[in-house]
């Protein structure tokens, strides 16, 4: 594995992991993962399907372990802090990180609720209604929406329905926000107008971005990880990142040979 990560320390750190291993059971699903995510930018992890990337994000929120048979060893520093620490709270360390999925799934709610019901969960004793058009206006559906707030969010288009994820996400207040192939269910000018809207919110918020969609990788990030998959004898996949550098120089000047092939769509 090579992972050149003098790029990333230009900025501040937000995650760093450390000799990273993944497993569940008795299952290693990615090896070997050392990696620096620096502040306000936004991070791409490429790769073949089965190479890690998703089950990697997920650990920067805590998600995996609500799979029983999930473990790791080696470390996740969330701005060097242990995010596996005994003492470490899962629940507050997803209201810091905050996750937005493949598919859109709004809450059988009005769009209003959607944005409130994080806030109202953790405590926020704002102005409800400000903090739900400033949520909207950043995920860039305030103009679609705010006449009919009182409608319900699953009566939104696909696209719509992301942003509105997005919104809800913004609207804890996090540092962080995780996204998990967030335009493959998308139409090209939904998942374009996501784009758009990911380069505003880096400003704001770090993102990390798992996606298929080289095209979408080469134009959104600032960063990639290219991560490949290897079989052992009993014919089990583990992930593992090739390289890791800034997105122009993997799509353009490539280290390894893998890296050229992936992002030229020779496999994957």
């Amino acid at each position: 594995m090579s992972t050149n990560l003098q790029a990333a320390r230009q900025t501040e750190t937000v995650f760093r992991t450390q000799d990273l291993n993944i497993y569940y059971g008795d299952f290693l699903a990615v090896k070997n993962v050392s990696i620096e995510i620096p502040k306000n930018k936004i991070t791409a992890f490429i790769g073949p399907s089965g190479c890690g990337k998703s089950t990697v994000i997920r650990c920067f929120n805590r998600l995996n372990d609500l799979i029983k048979s999930f473990h790791l060893d080696g470390k996740i520093f969330y701005k060097e802090q242990d995010l596996y620490a005994a003492d470490i709270d899962p629940v507050e360390v997803r209201r810091q990180i905050g996750m937005v999925f493949q598919k859109p799934n709004p809450f059988p709610k009005s769009i209003y609720e959607n944005i409130a019901f994080g806030p109202r969960l953790v405590g926020y004793k704002g102005d409800m209604d400000e903090l739900v058009e400033r949520s909207l206006k950043q995920a860039a559906l305030w103009d679609d929406v705010k006449d009919k707030l009182k409608a319900m969010g699953t009566d939104l288009s696909g696209g719509q329905q992301q942003r509105l994820c997005i919104a809800r996400a913004i609207a804890v207040q996090p540092d962080v926000i995780l996204m998990d192939e967030p335009c493959s269910a998308l139409d090209p000018i939904s998942t374009l107008k996501v784009e758009d809207l990911l380069q505003e919110l880096k400003e704001r918020y770090t993102i990390v971005i798992v996606t298929h969609n080289m095209q979408q990788a080469s134009r959104a990030s600032d960063f990639t990880a290219f991560y490949n998959v290897e079989a052992n004898d009993k014919g089990q996949r583990t992930g593992y990142i090739v390289e890791y550098e800034r997105t122009e120089a993997i799509f353009q000047s490539p280290k390894h040979q893998a890296t050229q092939e992936y992002v030229s769509g020779r496999f994957g």
